[in-house]
């Protein structure tokens, strides 16, 4: 339910100029979602969402820079402190790390929604991700070696 009601506000977000979280709530009830204001206060947090003036008001949108700055902080911390090597077998991603350090770095990647990711597998010292496709994990595995140099 969760995830269907935050994709619900991302379309309304985009097809709607919401500026209160009492219309985001109205939008919902609308579409046949039922919520709360404190479920909405959370969803807004979770998806990252802020005001940006519109025209003569605000309105809520997606903060693409944070979410891909936090993003990038995190996994550079995250591969500078346990990632040993990252390596590329089709759509499968190898991440071998310190010994005990497998599990925390997955965790880690599986929270970043990650394009392409469908989840992951870890032990000690290696986890794998797995991608949708093979291109998605060519396109994530540049991506962390950039962020490794």
């Amino acid at each position: 339910m969760k995830r269907a009601r935050q994709a619900e506000i991302l379309k309304i977000i985009q097809s709607v100029d919401v500026e209160t979280q009492e219309q985001l709530l109205d939008e919902l009830k609308s579409r046949g979602f039922a919520s709360t204001q404190a479920t909405i206060s959370r969803d807004i947090k979770e998806l990252r969402l802020v005001k940006e003036m519109s025209g003569g008001g605000y309105r809520y949108v997606v903060s693409e820079r944070k979410g891909m700055v936090d993003s990038d902080v995190r996994l550079r911390n995250i591969f500078k402190e346990g990632v040993v090597s990252v390596d590329l077998a089709q759509n499968i991603v190898v991440v071998r790390t310190m010994p005990g350090l497998a599990s925390a770095a997955c965790s880690a990647l599986d929270s970043m929604d990650i394009p392409g990711m469908v989840g992951s597998l870890a032990g000690d010292d290696t986890g794998i991700l797995i991608m949708r496709d093979n291109a998605s994990a060519e396109q994530f595995n540049r991506e962390v070696h950039k962020l490794l140099k």
